[in-house]
C-alpha cells in the first residue's frame, strides 16, 4: 500500500479578509514533493482556509494513489482534533467542510498529526504565495512557485532531491511557456488567472431592457469571447515584453428589474428602477460566484438603483465597500425611456433609423447618443485604470458601457454593439497592461445562474 504525507494549511489577512491555503504532498521515505495545490479563496476565516487546504491536500493524495496511506500534518490544532474525533465541530462553516474532507479517503487510511508552524513550512509558504497571488488579482501558478525546501537526497543521488526535482520541472514549465508569443501568452492564459478556464460555447440569452439586441442582423450571439489580445484605442505600439500584472475590469451587467423581460429600453433618463426578486436572486449568484472566484479587489458601481443594488449585494459577500461612478451610468434614451424597440420604431422610425446607421445620432428628446457615451466611458476608464493599476475592479454597470468597453478593447467599429450578448447578471472581462494593450478575457459568462 503506498504511504504519503500531506501538509496542509490556509491563513486569512483579516480573520475572515482574502485568505488562502497551501498543500503538498510528501514521499516519506525520501521527502521528494510529489503534488502541490494552492488557491487563493477570497475572504474567508483562518479555519475556513485551513479545512480547504486539508480538502486539497487529501484530494491530490487519492489522486495519486486511492489506495493510499496518508498521514496528515497540520498546525492547526482545531482541524487535526476535530478530523482526529476527539473535539465536537460546532460551528456551522466548519462542518461541511469537514464531511467533504472526511469523504474524501476512508478513515482507516487517514490519521492526523499536530505540527508546530516552524515545521510546516512548505504549506505555509504556499498559503501565502495563494494570497499575494490574490492580492495581485490573480491565482497561484505552480511555476511561480519558490515554495520548496531541501529534503535529504535519496540514495541515488540527485533525483531524489526534492528541491532540485520540483525546481527543474518549474524551470521546465517557465521555458516552455517563455516560448510563447508575449501577447498570445496574454490572451491565451488571461482567463485562468482571472476566472479559471472560460466557458465555452452557447450561454444564456435572456437579455432584457436596454440590450439593444432587437435588431436585425445582430449575428453571432450569446457566445462566450476569450483570449482575443488586441490593442487599446490610444495603444498601437504592438506587443512588448510583459508589463506586469494587469488592471483588469470585471464587467457585471446588474440584475433584472421589472423592465427587463419587457426589453424595454431603460437608461439613466427614465424611473431608475429597483431590482425585481428575480434580480435579486441574480445577484445573490454572482456575489456567490465572485467570493468563490476570490480575485475582486474593488468594488465601483454606476449611481443607477439597479446597479447600486447589484453592487451592494456583491460588496458584502466580499467584505468590500462601494464606490458610485457617474461615469458608469447607463445611455439616456430620451423619449424612448420605457418603451419596447417596436413601440420606438412605430412612433419614432427615422430617428431609431438614424440612431442605428450613425453613433453620433442620439435618441429623440435629446438622448445621449453612442459617439457622446463613449467619450465619456473612455474617460472614466483612462481615470479608473490611472487609480487601479495592477488591481483586479470588478464595475457594475449597464448594458452600453459594458459594450462599449469591450469593443474599445478589441478595436471593433461602432455597429459592434449591436452584435453583443449581454444577458442580466452576466460578466464580462477586459485586462489593460501598462503598454496601452487590452485583452478581453469573458464575455457574457451567465453560468453562475444557472
Amino acid at each position: 500500500m503506498p504511504r504519503f504525507v500531506v501538509e496542509a494549511d490556509g491563513g486569512s489577512r483579516g480573520n475572515p479578509g482574502p485568505a488562502g491555503y497551501g498543500a503538498v504532498v510528501l514521499d516519506p521515505a525520501s521527502g521528494e514533493t510529489l503534488a502541490e495545490r494552492a488557491e487563493y479563496i477570497g475572504v474567508a476565516t483562518n479555519n475556513v482556509a485551513e479545512y480547504k487546504g486539508l480538502i486539497a491536500g487529501l484530494t491530490a493524495a487519492r489522486d495519486l494513489a486511492s489506495d493510499a496511506e496518508v498521514l496528515v500534518r497540520m498546525d492547526s490544532k482545531l482541524v487535526v482534533e476535530q478530523m482526529s474525533g476527539r473535539w465536537k465541530i460546532k460551528h456551522p462553516d466548519m462542518k461541511p467542510l469537514a464531511a467533504e474532507a472526511a469523504r474524501i479517503l476512508p478513515r482507516a487510511q487517514v490519521t492526523y498529526e499536530w505540527i508546530p508552524r516552524e515545521r510546516n513550512k512548505h504549506a505555509d509558504r504556499l498559503a501565502n504565495e495563494a494570497m499575494d497571488a490574490g492580492k495581485r488579482g490573480e491565482q497561484w501558478e505552480p511555476s511561480a512557485s519558490s515554495a520548496v525546501f531541501a529534503a535529504p537526497p535519496a540514495p541515488s543521488g540527485p533525483p531524489g532531491d526534492a528541491a532540485a526535482g520540483a525546481a527543474a520541472a518549474r524551470a521546465a514549465l517557465a521555458a516552455a511557456r517563455g516560448g510563447t508569443d508575449a501577447g498570445a501568452a496574454r490572451g491565451i492564459a488571461g482567463a485562468d488567472t482571472l476566472f479559471g478556464a472560460p466557458t465555452a460555447g452557447p450561454v444564456a440569452a435572456d437579455a432584457g431592457a436596454g440590450t439593444l439586441l432587437a435588431v436585425p442582423g445582430a449575428a453571432d450571439q450569446g457566445r462566450t469571447a476569450t483570449a482575443t489580445p488586441t490593442a487599446a484605442p490610444a495603444g498601437g505600439q504592438g506587443w512588448g515584453p510583459d508589463m506586469g500584472a494587469p488592471a483588469t475590469f470585471v464587467l457585471l451587467r446588474h440584475g433584472e428589474t421589472a423592465l427587463t423581460p419587457q426589453k424595454r429600453f431603460s437608461g439613466s433618463g427614465g424611473s431608475d428602477p429597483e431590482l425585481s426578486p428575480a434580480g435579486r436572486r441574480q445577484a445573490a449568484a454572482v456575489a456567490e460566484a465572485l467570493a468563490a472566484r476570490g480575485t475582486v479587489q474593488t468594488v465601483i458601481s454606476s449611481p443607477l438603483l439597479r446597479c447600486r443594488e447589484t453592487a451592494r449585494a456583491v460588496a458584502d459577500r466580499l467584505g468590500l465597500d462601494v464606490t458610485v461612478e457617474q461615469g458608469l451610468r447607463e445611455v439616456d434614451f430620451g423619449a424612448w425611456e420605457g418603451l419596447t424597440f417596436a413601440e420606438v420604431q412605430e412612433r419614432f422610425p427615422d430617428d431609431l433609423q438614424a440612431w442605428l446607421d450613425s453613433p453620433k445620432a442620439a435618441p429623440t428628446g435629446g438622448g445621449e447618443s453612442f459617439a457622446a457615451a463613449t467619450r465619456r466611458i473612455s474617460a472614466t476608464r483612462d481615470r479608473l485604470l490611472a487609480a487601479h493599476a495592477g488591481r483586479t475592479v470588478l464595475l457594475v454597470t449597464h448594458v452600453t458601457p459594458v459594450k462599449i468597453l469591450v469593443r474599445l478593447a478589441l478595436g471593433a467599429p461602432p455597429e459592434s454593439l449591436f452584435r453583443m450578448e449581454l444577458s442580466a447578471a452576466s460578466l464580462s472581462a477586459v485586462a489593460y497592461y501598462a503598454d496601452g494593450n487590452a485583452s478581453v478575457r469573458l464575455l457574457n459568462d451567465t453560468a453562475h445562474l444557472r
